[in-house]
Order: C-alpha cells, then sequence, then structure tokens
C-alpha cells in the first residue's frame, strides 16, 4: 500500500499540472484508493510537490538526460515525489527511495525501475547546487508572471512569497447562537486542544495545530465551523441589522452567508446566489449543520432578468471571482493553473458583476467588495475605477483601511490568508 501511495501522488501531480485540474477535485478521487494514515501521506506529497515544484523540477533536471514525455510523462512526477521526500520530510531516506522506486510496479513500467532509482540516488548524493544557477521561479517557487506582479505592488514582495509556502493554520468560529467564545474555549481546553491566537476584531480562534473537525466539541451539533480569521471580518464588516434583506452574491460554500446569519438572525431575508448548483449543495450542508436558513438560488450575477425577483437589497455581500492570489497556502495548485492573461478577464467580470450587483442595492444601502486575491487590479485599482465612475458610490473610511482605498490583508499579516475588503456605500436619494 505504501508503495502505491507514491504512485498515486505522481497521478494526482500529473493530472493537476498537465491535465490542469484542481487538487480539490484530483485529491480525494485519488485518496478513496487507499485508507488511514496513507490518505495523509498522499495529500503530504501532493501539496509538497505543487509547493516546491519549480525547485524539485530544477533537481531532477541535473540528473535526467532528456525529459520524460507521452506515457511516460507521470514517472517525471513520481521523481518530483521522490526528491520531495527526500527533501521535505521525516521519512527515512531508504524508505522513500525504496518505496518511491517500488511504485514503478503500480504504474505498469518497470523498464523505469532502474532510471527511477539512480536519479533519486544521484540526488541524494549530490542535493544542493549553486545558488548562481537559480532564477528567482526556483528560489521562491513561484510562476515568474506572478512574481513580477508582485514586486510590482509590494517592497516585501519575499514575506509574501515565504508566507505562501507554510502549510496553513486552522482558524476556528465560534457559533455565538450556540454558545460563547469564553465557553468554547473552556471546552478546548478541558480536551487539550491548544490555542495560538484570537483575532481582536472577529473574535477568530487560530489552533496551535490542526485538528480532525470531529474532535471539536459541537462541531456536528453546529457550534463551531472551520473558516480563516480573514473570511471572518466579512460578516463584521457587512454588519447587516434587523428587519434587512441581504444578499450574498458568489455565496458558495457558504462561510460568509452562515456567520452573517449567526451575527444577525434578526434579518428579514438572506439570499445565497451561485452560479454553480452544486457547489450550492455545500452552502445548503452548512446551513443545515447550522441549524440555519437561507434563499438558494442558482444564477449568474450579471444575468438578473433569470433569477431576480425585483426587490432591491438592503446590503450585499459581493465575493466577486478572483485569482485566489491569497490563499495559495491552502491551494497550492492556484500557482501553477492560474495565468498570466486570467487576471485581465477576472478583472473585468469582477467590474462587470459589482455594477450589476449596485443595480441591485437601495438607495442609503451597503456593498461589501471582497475577493482572496493580493493583486491591486483586483482589489484598490477595481474599486478606484468603480468610485469614478459610479456617482452615487462612496467609499465608508474604516480603521482597517489605513489611508488606502480598501483594506488588503497579507498573507504574511497576523496569520491570515491573503483577503480585500472595500466597504461602498450607495447615495440616499
Amino acid at each position: 500500500m505504501s508503495a502505491n501511495v507514491r504512485a498515486l501522488a505522481a497521478k494526482c501531480c500529473f493530472s493537476v499540472i498537465d491535465k490542469g485540474r484542481s487538487i480539490a477535485d484530483e485529491l480525494p478521487h485519488q485518496q478513496a484508493k487507499v485508507e488511514g494514515k496513507d490518505k495523509a501521506l498522499l495529500q503530504e506529497l501532493c501539496y509538497g510537490v505543487l509547493r516546491h515544484l519549480p525547485e524539485l523540477e530544477h533537481h531532477v533536471r541535473q540528473f535526467v538526460d532528456k525529459p520524460l514525455k507521452g506515457k511516460q510523462r507521470v514517472f517525471h512526477f513520481l521523481l518530483l515525489v521522490g526528491v520531495y521526500q527526500l527533501k521535505y520530510t521525516r521519512i527515512p531516506d531508504h524508505a522513500a527511495l525504496n518505496e518511491t522506486v517500488a511504485a514503478t510496479n503500480a504504474l505498469k513500467n518497470k523498464h523505469l525501475k532502474g532510471m527511477i532509482n539512480a536519479v533519486l540516488r544521484n540526488y541524494m548524493r549530490k542535493p544542493e547546487v549553486s545558488t548562481n544557477l537559480l532564477n528567482d521561479a526556483v528560489i521562491y517557487n513561484h510562476p515568474s508572471w506572478l512574481i513580477n506582479k508582485l514586486k510590482a505592488a509590494y517592497d516585501d514582495w519575499p514575506s509574501i512569497m515565504s508566507a505562501n509556502q507554510e502549510k496553513p493554520p486552522m482558524w476556528l468560529r465560534v457559533n455565538q447562537l450556540h454558545t460563547s467564545n469564553e465557553s468554547f474555549l473552556a471546552k478546548l481546553n478541558e480536551i487539550e486542544i491548544n490555542v495560538d491566537a484570537i483575532d481582536e476584531l472577529s473574535g477568530a480562534i487560530k489552533l496551535g495545530h490542526a485538528v480532525d473537525v470531529l474532535r471539536l466539541p459541537g462541531f456536528e451539533q453546529g457550534d463551531v465551523s472551520v473558516q480563516d480569521a480573514a473570511a471572518q471580518q466579512a460578516a463584521r464588516l457587512l454588519d447587516a441589522q434587523p428587519d434587512e434583506h441581504i444578499l450574498d452574491c458568489c455565496a458558495a460554500p457558504g462561510g460568509k452567508t452562515c456567520h452573517v446569519l449567526e451575527m444577525s438572525p434578526h434579518i428579514a431575508s438572506m439570499t445565497a446566489l451561485d452560479i454553480d448548483e452544486n457547489r450550492l449543495a455545500r452552502v445548503q450542508e452548512n446551513l443545515t449543520r447550522l441549524q440555519l436558513s437561507a434563499k438558494l438560488i442558482a444564477g449568474d450575477a450579471i444575468e438578473t432578468d433569470n433569477w431576480w425577483d425585483g426587490r432591491l437589497y438592503d446590503r450585499i455581500l459581493l465575493d466577486a471571482p478572483c485569482s485566489a492570489t491569497g490563499v495559495i497556502r491552502r491551494h497550492p495548485d492556484i500557482k501553477w493553473l492560474r495565468k498570466a492573461d486570467d487576471i485581465d478577464a477576472l478583472a473585468q467580470l469582477q467590474a462587470d458583476i459589482l455594477r450589476k450587483m449596485w443595480s441591485l442595492l437601495k438607495p442609503g444601502g451597503t456593498l461589501l467588495y471582497a475577493t482572496c486575491s493580493i493583486l491591486p487590479q483586483e482589489n484598490s485599482a477595481q474599486i478606484e475605477q468603480f468610485l469614478q465612475s459610479q456617482t452615487d458610490a462612496r467609499l465608508v473610511e474604516l480603521p482597517e483601511y489605513q489611508g488606502k482605498t480598501g483594506w488588503q490583508i497579507l498573507p504574511s499579516e497576523s496569520g491570515m490568508d491573503g483577503f480585500y475588503y472595500a466597504k461602498l456605500e450607495k447615495a440616499a436619494t
């Protein structure tokens, strides 16, 4: 079974990098073929290769005469899996070597066993190469286009990329309709789950290390949810009031929808809109577990004639489709699935949705624009352009902005994911 884990990891990475599949889709498919601790090992190997892809490929290139192509291409990824184990895991070298070589049987090509063995042994003898041979993509394990954009936007760009390489912390959101933070913290203490930090603004609880959700007190009863502290700022900033009609646009998987309902139980209505009907099922699962209710609509945010009932909303949360460059540490495949020319198209889509959502907002209403991006083109520049074109819109000034257009949270700050917020108010007349 152990050898099979390496083979499955190679297949998974091949599907992501060469076939463009999301790790979130591909990994569960492969994990279904193993049991117990092998599921966690498979995830570690896949995520590790995706985090360190340019660096691992650089090492492999030193010892491979010609690139592996066609039916042999999956063995390129098996080599990456092998080097990752040797460089970054606590697996003993001999075990990593033997199990990776043995994986050639599961991949049905015993003829490459000698080559896999030779490359990994050569790497073990000479694991490091001269740093003057390395470019920024290899040093920082990010695609060149993204490195260039981060360099242009931030003075401390290396810290952002360093944070992207870290394993993400586990943040919790306590359901205030069920229990208090104080009571929940006491329960965590009783079962010796260590708390590392508490976000002062949102009350989000950061654990010292990740745990199985079923270990969390009252999880199945809806007392607590897993949600990053950056995402937990949304409900606080939206600040929904009693008797208001609320729209959560691009709502799936529903964490923010549920948080708004937890914080503001006396609103008149909550509508959760998403273009993907399958992802709306996740929203319903979260609502059910948390004992909450909302109106779910599968529809295109721009094609409002197909789903809107004509009633204007008091507040709209627009969690716009974006590059997701703020959550790379959680989804390292983003670095390789996203392309440079995607950003212009995403920025145009965001602008279109923002204008359409603005037309559904009551005079005097509030729209909270949010992305999990760290690129100004999708965030501050987007809002500045909107404010210039929309005379009835003003930016609500918040302390979090620190004099800038909106609040840009970076993944190198406070242990939170990269996120952006801008709170907009529509003129009353």
